[in-house]
């Protein structure tokens, strides 16, 4: 199995800066799309940002020019560099990648989750 293990998240101003890690460990044979998506008190799980192999990337109107995905494939990690936060991002933020493991006979694909990571931004 994968874990994928975020941080990064805490408390910040409005205005400020955040910069989320996650980082895939155990049995892979490849990563697929990766991408962040985060839930607010009372609302469903969203999109935020996604990212392939490739590096081909998509937003949330929400945070397009604010927030930035990238990723290191070497380092099986993707970072979500969050800029002119606002109160309305505040919510836990889980990270989500799409996982290629090799059992020894077949590949199997599936969705992995991480167990989220708390983002406050104040007033």
């Amino acid at each position: 199995q994968v874990q994928l293990v975020e941080s990064g998240g805490g408390l910040v101003q409005a205005g400020g800066s955040l910069r989320l890690s996650c980082a895939a460990s155990g049995s892979i044979f490849r990563l697929n799309a990766m991408g962040w998506y985060r839930q607010a008190p009372g609302k469903q799980r969203e999109l935020v940002a996604a990212i392939t192999n490739g590096g081909s990337t998509n937003y949330a109107d929400s945070v397009k020019g604010r927030f930035t995905i990238s990723r290191d494939n070497a380092k099986n990690t993707v970072y979500l560099q969050m800029n002119s936060l606002k109160p309305e991002d505040t919510a836990v933020y889980y990270c989500n990648a799409g996982v290629t493991a090799y059992t020894g006979s077949y590949y199997r694909e599936y969705n992995a989750w991480g167990q989220g990571t708390q983002v406050t931004v104040s007033s």
